[in-house]
């Protein structure tokens, strides 16, 4: 009798800028095929698709349907690249940038999709980098130091302008009939197993982190309403939905989502999950002190930890918010990867990209060439990286970059190593902040594509004195949500058996230089200085110059 054939799981991550789908075996994560799809629209940061209308600063929007067509071109596309039959897949788990908020009806239509909210900007998805909202996250901080809040720690004294309840006040206030309208505020991570399922629960992990959900409960209503009384029923009219642990089924693939995917109609989709959390399984990492380092254009940082403690400017603790029996601490960079593509898009003079096109090299590879041949302080600069605003751990998105020490003998491959550098400076503030506050750290695993730099991974091995382990899988989250409906399927017993069975990583690839961590160490003391000067109220230059420049555009639109 022939032996039975393999039983598969497909994993769907969805980026900031495209989705990947990967079909892999459940007995040992093998990744057998994979398949890649970018959005139409990408990220919608400057004009509306529908009108061309101007955006402010700040936004970052996107099209929901783009999403769908991630299950209709991607899922067949890695199927086909796999070779085998659709009928032997048992599983789909899905993963998202978080926190993306979709705005719909009360059947999960996006208001986008209606002719009468089309030209609202409101009515889209806002994409997890959609900053706009951070006098609504100010007021929230405000309101919670003030009255005590008990959740306020566990999200280190500060609530980002990214998460669901600043976004979500943004739009009652600055388009109050969008509000009216909305009838469901969904995170994209469930919105899309939604979509696959007709079922739509919320996942414990976007709940905690991103939603404040702490202890069995949201903020209360006293306090919603004080924020603004039209806000006050935002949880009970708009948000609540029953919550679901990682790893369970939410439901079976429909009829629909089966005609999209080429999957088996009543296969298990499991409960919706966050990038960065769902690839810590998938590199092994379900212990306490195993810290992950998602990087690609922002970069998430995961981390279990045995007890509960208040790490400040961490995005948050969550219990059982990676895997079931740990406390899941985030923390987070806004800007990595976008950094050093703004930089060579805007700031890299012509003649470097023709001798790029020369050489046949990309010029990130030109510069980390010629970064690479500097001694640490070579290029007398210290950079700050905040392009995007900062996360972790000032939690502040009116902060901006700032390169210091150029003259007119400076490169641009110096200031690329600086920008560098800047990111691992970030990732080591990081670091020593919750081994400060009694989280130890004893591992620092990467995923996401910058594994791809070897100059990259070696210099945050010398920033940060440790030594840096390396996801296998080229698609981490991918694999993660793979290995996630492996469980939701019943294939595995839960996470951590499915992460036994299906992660991998390379232990200690790189490892710190003595020489050159001592000079990182001197290096890392002046960007202290600078961090805490810029961003602890030394100077609040940041902030008046993001507000000189909203004053302006606004004059200038008028």
């Amino acid at each position: 009798m022939a032996d039975e054939p393999d039983s598969l799981v497909v994993g769907v991550d969805y980026g900031t800028l495209s989705g990947r789908a990967v079909v892999v075996r459940v007995r040992d994560g093998a990744e057998l095929g994979t398949g890649v799809h970018a959005y139409r629209h990408g990220v919608i940061d400057r004009t509306l698709p529908a009108t061309g209308q101007a955006l402010p600063p700040d936004w970052a929007l996107q099209v929901p349907e783009d999403y769908l067509d991630v299950l209709r071109i991607a899922v067949p596309a890695a199927i086909a690249d796999a070779g085998v039959d659709p009928a032997q897949v048992i599983g789909i788990g899905t993963d998202f940038t978080a926190c993306t908020m979709v705005p719909t009806t009360g059947d999960g239509t996006p208001l986008c999709d209606l002719p009468e909210f089309a030209g609202n900007p409101h009515a889209y998805v806002k994409l997890w980098r959609h900053h706009a909202a951070q006098p609504q996250a100010d007021r929230i901080n405000d309101l919670a130091r003030a009255r005590g809040e008990k959740w306020l720690p566990r999200y280190g004294g500060l609530i980002s302008s990214e998460w669901e309840f600043a976004k979500a006040l943004q739009m009652l206030e600055e388009a109050p009939e969008a509000y009216a309208a909305m009838e469901r505020w969904v995170e994209a991570a469930d919105w899309i197993v939604w979509r696959l399922t007709g079922v739509y629960v919320r996942n414990a992990c976007s709940a905690g982190y991103k939603g404040m959900y702490q202890d069995g409960e949201y903020p209360a209503t006293d306090f919603l309403a004080e924020l603004n009384p039209a806000f006050a029923d935002f949880v009970t009219e708009k948000l609540d939905q029953p919550i679901a642990r990682l790893g369970d089924r939410a439901g079976g693939l429909s009829a629909e989502a089966a005609a999209w995917t080429g999957l088996p109609q009543g296969i298990a989709v499991a409960v919706g999950n966050v990038d960065a959390h769902v690839t810590a399984p998938a590199a092994g990492a379900v212990e306490a002190g195993q810290l992950v380092a998602i990087m690609g254009t922002s970069t998430c940082h995961v981390l279990n930890g045995d007890a509960l403690r208040e790490v400040p400017g961490m995005c948050g603790a969550v219990d059982g918010g990676i895997v079931d029996g740990l406390w899941g601490y985030e923390a987070g960079q806004s800007g990595v990867g976008d950094i050093f593509a703004w930089y060579i898009d805007h700031q890299v003079p012509e003649s470097y990209h023709v001798q790029a096109r020369e050489r046949g090299v990309s010029v990130h590879e030109l510069l980390t060439e010629l970064a690479a041949t500097q001694k640490v302080g070579e290029h007398g600069l210290i950079a700050l990286d905040w392009h995007s605003g900062n996360r972790s751990v000032l939690v502040d998105h009116e902060l901006s970059g700032l390169v210091l020490g150029q003259t007119l003998s400076t490169r641009p491959e110096d200031v690329y190593r600086a920008l560098l550098e800047a990111t691992a400076f970030g990732t080591r503030t990081i670091v020593e902040t919750f081994t400060a506050a009694g989280v130890p750290v004893d591992e620092l695993i990467i995923a996401g594509g910058l594994v791809r730099n070897p100059f990259l991974m070696q210099l945050y091995s010398d920033v940060l004195g440790l030594p840096l382990s390396i996801i296998r899988s080229a698609q981490g989250p991918a694999l993660g949500s793979a290995l996630h409906a492996a469980v939701a399927a019943g294939a595995h017993l839960d996470v951590r058996a499915a992460a036994t069975a299906m992660g991998s990583v390379d232990r200690a690839v790189y490892r710190p230089r003595p020489a050159e961590a001592d000079a990182y160490d001197r290096l890392f003391a002046e960007y202290v200085a600078l961090h805490d000067h810029f961003g602890r109220g030394g100077n609040d230059v940041m902030r008046r110059l993001r507000a000189m420049r909203r004053s302006a555009i606004e004059s200038k639109e008028k």
